[in-house]
C-alpha cells in the first residue's frame, strides 16, 4: 500500500507517520511538506532512513508535484494546513490559499489518478462556538475565524468531490491535540516552555474558554481507524472527552512544572474567540474506537518530553513564518 501524507513534517502528521511505520510495516509512505515555519524535519529524525519512508519537499498547491506523487498513491491522508488562529487573523489570505486551493488541488489529482481513499483531516472549530450540548457530524458548520472558515470550505469541497465525482473521501474532525513535537505557538507547548524559561504564560480573556483535549497518539489512531473502518462519504468526530477551561489547563501545567499562579499573565482576548468546543464522538465509538490515554497522565508525559528535549523546541521559540 502506497500512502501520501501531506504536511507530514508537522505536529500531528509526524506522529501519524511514526504510528503507521509501527502498525503497518508493509505500507510505503511519501511525506509531502512545504516546510513552512512549523514544518520541521527534526520531528522525523528518528525514522528518516526507514526504507518505507520518503520525504518530498513541495507545496500542495503545486499541481505538477502533486500529480507526480498521486500517480503511485493508493490512499491520501491530508493533514497539511495553516492552523494557528492568531496567524489567520493577521494574514487570512494564506489560509485561504493553503487550506482551500491546496485541498482542491489534491482532490483534482486524486480524481484523475483514481486513488482508493482520500482521508481529509479537519477540526472541531468548523462547528463554531457551542454554547450547550455536543457537536455531531451533521450539525451546521458556523466558523468564526479565518482559519476555521478555510477549514470549513475545504470540508465542503471534499464532500462535493465525493458527491459529484465519486472520489472516495472520509472526513475526520478532531478536538484540540497535544503531545510531543507540537510547535510552541499552541497553548500547552507555549505555556510549558515559557515556564521552563522563567517567563509568564499569556492567558486570553478570563481563561474560561473551554476546549476538548485529545492526546495526539489517540487522534492518530482514530484517524487510521476511521480510514480502515469508516464508510466512504462520511464524516467522523474524534474527541478526547476532556473538556477543560483554558484556566484549568493553565493551572494544571503550572502545578506540574513546580511554578505558582503568579506566572499567569491575563491578556486581551483575541477577536472572534470561540467560547466552547465540544465533540460528540459516538459515531466513531460505535465502530469500535475510543481514546486510550488518560488526560493527566498524557499531559505529564508531554511536559516530560519538552523538559527532555530543549534542543528541539528552543530554536523554534519566536520563529516566524
Amino acid at each position: 500500500m502506497n500512502i501520501l501524507v501531506t504536511g507530514g513534517a508537522g505536529f500531528i502528521a509526524s506522529n501519524f507517520i511514526r504510528l503507521i511505520l509501527q502498525k503497518k510495516p508493509d505500507w510505503k509512505i511519501t511525506n509531502l511538506d512545504k516546510l513552512t515555519y512549523c514544518g520541521n524535519l527534526n520531528n522525523l529524525k528518528d525514522i528518516e532512513n526507514n526504507p518505507n519512508y520518503t520525504f518530498k519537499q513541495g507545496d500542495i498547491c503545486d499541481e505538477k508535484i502533486v500529480n507526480q506523487i498521486m500517480k503511485e498513491t493508493d490512499i491520501v491522508f491530508h493533514f497539511a494546513a495553516e492552523s494557528h488562529v492568531d496567524n489567520s487573523i493577521k494574514d487570512p489570505f494564506i489560509f485561504t490559499k493553503t487550506n482551500i486551493i491546496g485541498t482542491q488541488t489534491l482532490l483534482e489529482a486524486a480524481r484523475k489518478h483514481n486513488i482508493k481513499k482520500f482521508i481529509h483531516v479537519s477540526t472541531d472549530e468548523v462547528y463554531g462556538s457551542v454554547h450547550a450540548g455536543f457537536s455531531k457530524e451533521n450539525d451546521p458548520l458556523e466558523p468564526n475565524s479565518p482559519y476555521s472558515a478555510s477549514k470549513t470550505a475545504s470540508d465542503h469541497i471534499v464532500r462535493s468531490y465525493h458527491v459529484t465525482f465519486g472520489v472516495p473521501t472520509i472526513i475526520t474532525r478532531s478536538s484540540n491535540n497535544f503531545g510531543p513535537y507540537q510547535f510552541p505557538e499552541k497553548l500547552i507547548p507555549l505555556f510549558v516552555t515559557n515556564l521552563f524559561e522563567g517567563k509568564k504564560v499569556p492567558l486570553y480573556g478570563d481563561g474560561m474558554n473551554i476546549r476538548d483535549w485529545i492526546y495526539v497518539i489517540d487522534n492518530c489512531e482514530g484517524i487510521l481507524f476511521a480510514a480502515e473502518n469508516g464508510k466512504i462519504g462520511e464524516t467522523y468526530n474524534i474527541g478526547g472527552d476532556n473538556p477543560y477551561p483554558n484556566v484549568k489547563i493553565t493551572k494544571l501545567i503550572i502545578e506540574l512544572t513546580g511554578k505558582d499562579e503568579s506566572s499567569i499573565e491575563y491578556v486581551k482576548d483575541r477577536p472572534g474567540h470561540d467560547r466552547r468546543y465540544a465533540l460528540d464522538s459516538s459515531k466513531l465509538h460505535a465502530l469500535g474506537w475510543k481514546p486510550n490515554h488518560n488526560f493527566e497522565s498524557a499531559l505529564k508525559e508531554t511536559i516530560k518530553w519538552y523538559k527532555d528535549n530543549p534542543n528541539w523546541w528552543k530554536p523554534l521559540k519566536g520563529k516566524k513564518e
